[in-house]
C-alpha cells in the first residue's frame, strides 16, 4: 500500500517552505522527547551524539540510509518543546530545518519546516520527509517501520506538482 503524501509548499521570505505535519494522541513533552533524546531518535531517524545547546553542532547518525552516515547539525535555534531549528551540510548541500511543535487538549501537532531556495529536487526530499516521519509514528505507536520504496518514487509526481 503506497501511502498518501500530506506535505504542502508554503512561499517564505527567502524561497520555500516545504511542510509536513503529523497529529499524536499525546502531551508536546513526550512527543517532543521523541525528537529530541538520543535513545528515542534513534527508532526512526538515528541517535545523535555531543553537548546538544543552540549555537553548538551535534554529530547525527542516518540509520536509516545506505551506510549509516553521520553528519553534523548546527543547533540555530532551541525553545523546548515547542521549537528546534536545525542547519546540516553535506554532500547534497546546506539544509535548514525546523520542528515546530504545538499542543491542544492533550494532542500535539508537529510540523517539520524543510527551509527552501527553490523547490530543485522537491521529488525526492519530500517523500524522504514523509517516510520519517512515518518512522516516527511507528516509533511512537509501536508497529512496523514503512518502508521507503513505498515512499518514493510513488510520491515523487505529487511533490514535483506542488512545484
Amino acid at each position: 500500500m503506497t501511502p498518501l503524501p500530506t506535505a504542502k509548499l508554503v512561499p517564505a521570505p527567502e524561497g520555500v517552505d516545504l511542510v509536513v505535519t503529523r497529529r499524536f494522541r499525546a502531551h508536546v513533552e513526550d512527543v517532543w522527547a521523541s525528537v529530541t533524546e538520543p535513545d528515542r531518535t534513534a527508532l526512526w531517524f538515528g541517535p545523535w551524539e555531543g553537548d546538544a545547546a543552540p549555537g553548538r553542532r551535534i554529530k547525527v547518525q542516518m540509520a536509516f540510509e545506505e551506510g549509516q552516515p553521520w553528519m553534523e547539525a548546527h543547533i540555530d535555534a532551541c525553545a523546548a518543546p515547542l521549537r528546534l531549528a536545525v542547519s546540516t551540510i553535506d554532500d547534497y548541500g546546506t539544509w535548514r530545518l525546523e520542528l515546530l511543535l504545538s499542543e491542544v487538549d492533550g494532542e500535539t501537532e508537529l510540523k517539520l519546516v524543510h527551509h527552501l531556495k527553490n523547490t530543485e529536487g522537491i521529488g525526492e526530499i519530500g517523500p524522504g520527509w514523509e517516510y520519517y516521519l512515518d518512522m516516527l509514528v511507528a516509533s511512537r505507536a509501536g508497529t512496523p517501520r514503512p518502508t521507503f520504496d513505498d515512499y518514493y518514487p510513488a510520491q515523487k509526481a505529487y511533490f514535483e506538482g506542488l512545484a
